[in-house]
């Protein structure tokens, strides 16, 4: 009872509410909510601490930057849940919040389109800011196992690097991606391989263009980091792989290299063990292996470690090691 009047009480409030609206669609830094809000930081910070106390809310640091997006696990959910869907989305003032969320996020889309155009030719040596790629290649062909899905799904393709190499192993590949210069590039590498086995799309890695439960097995290699939304992509993936289907995904684990974001256009600074939980434990997904790769010379402030987790989607009676 205390809870519940607790987070009415927070929720009581036009700004509040507004804050709300646009978080249930997104995760948002304290600079995004003022642009949205058109008010102080001052302002909008005390907003947030009192949704936040009162559970309606989470908040997280990645470095520099401060995220906030809706509690929608524990026993809060169902309460945040229930005031969403109390909340008159025709009204003018949140159309207008919309709005300017879809500048925020067409602002962010285009930063990273004109990095990927600018760096798509050089793109898989950018990626050797870390682990080598063959540790990393040697780790993905082992996760997938002796058993060859007949349909495997690379998203956020890029090169098609990793189609490339898993091409041996698979029956048939689909690369997607939304830049038309990385598809260029995929297409070329692949055609130049020989892996007859492997196609391109472009496409929305939130709108996969997928049947429902038609994939036995997808990666999501080093693309995470660079989404508005990378929950979203997981729920696709959760969305269109078969009961029992595997979901690899490889990405940096948290660190502290802010340059990441302003100069390779970085969203996220890596995402931890606790994250990425916690988005299977909400799209039918289990994770069953995880391992930390540690690049050479480890002791290098600059250096930065790779996650790499594999996930299964739980059937009626799954045998899934936890």
């Amino acid at each position: 009872m205390v809870k519940l009047l607790a987070a009415l009480r927070a929720a009581g409030e036009s700004t509040r509410l507004r804050i709300l609206s646009v978080l249930s669609s997104s995760e948002l830094t304290v600079s995004e909510l003022m642009h949205i809000l058109d008010q102080s930081q001052p302002r909008v910070s005390r907003h947030l601490k009192l949704l936040c106390d009162a559970g309606l809310l989470q908040r997280y640091q990645e470095g520099a930057w401060v995220f906030h997006r809706i509690n929608d696990s524990g026993s809060m959910a169902t309460t945040t849940r229930g005031i969403l869907d109390l909340i008159d989305q025709t009204d003018r003032v949140l159309s207008l919040d919309r709005y300017r969320l879809q500048e925020i996020k067409q602002r962010n889309a285009d930063r990273a389109a004109e990095y990927f155009r600018k760096n798509a030719g050089d793109w898989d040596s950018i990626r050797k800011l870390a682990v080598p790629d063959t540790d990393v290649e040697k780790k993905l062909i082992e996760c997938l196992g002796p058993d060859q899905p007949k349909l495997f799904l690379d998203l956020g393709t890029g090169t098609g690097r990793i189609l490339e190499i898993l091409s041996p192993h698979i029956e048939k590949g689909i690369g997607i991606d939304l830049s038309r210069e990385m598809l260029l590039v995929a297409r070329s590498n692949l055609d130049s391989a020989g892996t007859a086995n492997c196609t391109i799309r472009q496409g929305d890695l939130s709108q996969l263009p997928i049947e429902d439960e038609s994939v036995d097995a997808i990666s999501i290699h080093q693309v995470l980091h660079y989404l508005e939304n990378p929950r979203r992509v997981i729920e696709e993936a959760a969305r269109v792989l078969k009961p029992g289907g595997q979901l690899i995904i490889v990405d940096f684990l948290p660190h502290d290299l802010e340059f990441l974001r302003e100069n390779h256009a970085h969203r996220r600074l890596g995402f931890s063990d606790q994250t990425i939980s916690s988005w299977a434990t909400g799209n039918q997904l289990c994770v069953h292996r995880r391992e930390k790769l540690v690049p050479p010379g480890n002791g290098d402030k600059k250096s930065l470690s790779i996650g790499l987790w594999s996930l299964r989607k739980i059937q009626d009676h799954p045998d899934i090691r936890q």
